[in-house]
């Protein structure tokens, strides 16, 4: 497992029209405020990451996956800001309530992504299937390869 192995230019999957961006906006609050209160929806989390020009830190609601004794961060939008700067901090921190994980990142192959994907999709796809463009959990090997290179996958590791 090795950083940034999706060859640009990178996929990235901006909400299409104000009023997406305003609902997007406004669904990740509430998620984001729920989390932050200790009410996390279906393992989801905050997380946190030092900003890779600024240095400060960055949150944004993501769904953690655990999938065979391993913790992972699926990206279903491509390669967004967080994607960004979790590739430059290598780590950052999970926040649920006040319950916080540190952790350590390495980004996965594309080979490696199918079975994370297909779990991903099981667990997520209510949430998330918009942006699989009609990839499902029930997709063959061959299906998912194909599209690994748009979706970062990260292993997440205890600090």
């Amino acid at each position: 497992m090795t950083n940034h192995l999706s060859p640009e230019p990178a996929r990235y999957v901006m909400p299409a029209s104000t009023l997406g961006r305003i609902t997007n906006g406004f669904f990740n609050a509430l998620v984001a405020a729920m989390t932050k209160a200790g009410l996390s929806l279906k393992g989801s989390r905050v997380l946190w990451v030092r900003g890779r020009a600024s240095g400060e830190w960055r949150t944004t609601p993501v769904n953690p996956l655990r999938f065979e004794g391993g913790s992972y961060l699926v990206a279903p939008r491509g390669v967004t800001q967080w994607v960004r700067n979790l590739r430059a901090a290598g780590g950052g921190e999970l926040h649920v309530g006040r319950r916080v994980e540190r952790f350590t990142a390495a980004e996965l192959a594309d080979a490696d992504k199918p079975e994370l994907l297909r779990a991903y999709l099981r667990n997520w796809k209510m949430e998330v299937g918009i942006f699989f463009d009609g990839i499902g959990p029930d997709a063959t090997d061959e299906q998912l390869l194909a599209i690994a290179p748009g979706y970062p996958v990260f292993r997440i590791t205890p600090a």
